[in-house]
């Protein structure tokens, strides 16, 4: 934890201070040594359940955004709260996940939080970046001409996807720099119909500057949320096309389901919203 209360006050860890959790109210101790980065650590258990343990990985994202979206308490209707890692002017909510998160907390956190974005370790299982790269590169299908949207066929080739697939929020993988120059981000789509899985690229100061500039919500109405139904709409259509055509008997494979030949069709983005998917 990077801040504490201290007569009502924000601070940081320091050696010998003092404060309390501005969640729980319960005591913190200021954990400055030479090792970890200097934080706050819980003298019994926080009653946040959601809160774990700090990475650099985690304190480095938080640095990007003011110090006043850090770590602030979100309450329900119910009374219930919960400390968010970054919580923008735009209502948004961010959350650095880098351990394992059982499927159920998962849900509760998207329900919890009415605008909520993931951003999650890429790197923690020495597995997870190969297993990634061969999902992406066997059986799946780039979208053209756009070349900004890809549609993964056999996502149980990766661990990261099958635990990330389905989410009814905005879920961004973070590799670092181990699979694009510019330490791009890759979005998975919110749930999709059929639970069809979409990848798209983002870059990672992009997506920064799009949210300390609350421009976040533009880019929700003008690029994410125009995919996901243009893709829906395409993919539906497909069916019902495929099904006509099976009525006929036109399939010489009673089973097979011709694509779509574009999955965007016409649809107008915003200029280098998205990256090319190389």
């Amino acid at each position: 934890m990077k801040f504490a209360l201290f007569n009502d006050e924000r601070i940081e860890a320091t050696k010998g201070a003092k404060g309390v959790c501005p969640c729980c109210g319960s005591e913190l101790i200021a954990k400055c040594g030479e090792v970890y980065i200097h934080h706050w650590a819980h003298k019994n258990k926080c009653d946040d359940h959601w809160w774990e343990n700090e990475t650099e990985w985690h304190r480095n994202w938080k640095n990007e955004f003011p110090s006043h979206w850090q770590e602030v308490v979100h309450h329900d209707k119910s009374g219930e709260k919960h400390i968010a890692d970054v919580k923008t002017d735009e209502d948004w909510t961010i959350e650095f996940q880098h351990s394992y998160l059982k499927p159920e907390e998962r849900r509760s956190r998207n329900n919890f939080y009415n605008k909520l974005i993931w951003i999650v370790d890429g790197t923690r299982r020495p597995t997870d970046i190969q297993q990634f790269k061969k999902a992406i590169s066997e059986d799946c299908r780039l979208d053209k001409p756009s070349q900004k949207l890809l549609h993964v066929f056999l996502p149980e080739l990766s661990r990261l996807l099958m635990e990330w697939q389905g989410s009814d929020s905005i879920v961004f993988l973070d590799f670092k720099d181990e699979l694009s120059n510019d330490k791009g981000l890759w979005l998975i789509y919110p749930r999709m119909y059929k639970d069809n899985i979409f990848l798209s690229q983002l870059s990672r100061s992009a997506f920064i500057e799009y949210l300390n500039n609350n421009k976040f919500d533009e880019i929700m109405d003008k690029a994410i949320k125009p995919i996901k139904e243009t893709v829906e709409h395409s993919i539906k259509k497909n069916d019902r096309r495929n099904r006509a055509l099976q009525l006929t008997n036109k399939f010489f494979f009673v089973n097979y389901s011709a694509l779509p030949k574009s999955y965007l069709g016409h649809l107008k983005l915003p200029y280098g919203v998205l990256k090319k998917i190389q």
